[in-house]
């Protein structure tokens, strides 16, 4: 399965495979980006495990499409199930 994850374009580590030290990073940078991310998501515990990585996938979406300060990017990566 595919997953999404939400990054700035001057993280230089990868949020899957590095998450503290790309948190840490990010927080220090001042983005508060998973922060971010979270207040514009729609979540639920009576929301399948399916349809919360489909609202995750939408929000990250949403942020790349007004992206108008060119600061946040997508990535990607295929993850067993």
């Amino acid at each position: 399965m595919k997953h999404s994850m939400l990054t700035t374009f001057d993280n230089p580590h990868d949020p899957f495979d590095e998450f503290t030290p790309w948190y840490d990073w990010d927080v220090q940078a001042g983005y508060h980006t998973s922060a971010f991310l979270s207040r514009l998501v729609y979540s639920s515990d009576a929301l399948s495990e399916a349809d919360q990585q489909l609202a995750i996938e939408n929000a990250i979406d949403d942020v790349v499409s007004e992206n108008v300060n060119g600061m946040y990017r997508k990535v990607t990566k295929e993850i067993p199930d």
